[in-house]
């Protein structure tokens, strides 16, 4: 993440950061579900997690989908079938530049100590 010096800058990445698909992956509660199969039974394919859910199968997948692009998920295809499974390495790195983020923005509006 490049150096940032300026409230307009800090402001710009942080409305950048908050409103991406990253985010508004995860404020459904159908695919924070999926995201708990997950975590629960490991890599899985559509069948399996749709197994344990109330949605339609076509439903879990439109929301794998998301949550792939939104950089949660990573998918293999093997066959017929197309498994998926948390990208630890990729929210980690996601969640570190957002930490970043915060610690640049504090000392320019949140820093009681500061005043």
């Amino acid at each position: 993440m490049p150096k940032l010096r300026t409230r307009t800058q800090i402001a710009n990445a942080s409305i950048d950061i908050l409103d991406t698909e990253f985010f508004r992956a995860l404020c459904e509660p159908a695919r924070v579900q999926i995201f708990r199969q997950l975590i629960l039974k490991g890599r899985s394919d559509v069948g399996t997690i749709a197994a344990e859910m109330p949605q339609d199968r076509s439903v879990i997948a439109r929301h794998l989908q998301q949550m792939e692009r939104a950089g949660l998920l990573r998918s293999e295809t093997d066959g017929r079938h197309t498994f998926y499974e948390i990208d630890g390495p990729a929210i980690v790195s996601r969640v570190d530049g957002i930490a970043a983020l915060i610690r640049a923005m504090v000392p320019l509006c949140c820093d009681r100590t500061a005043s």
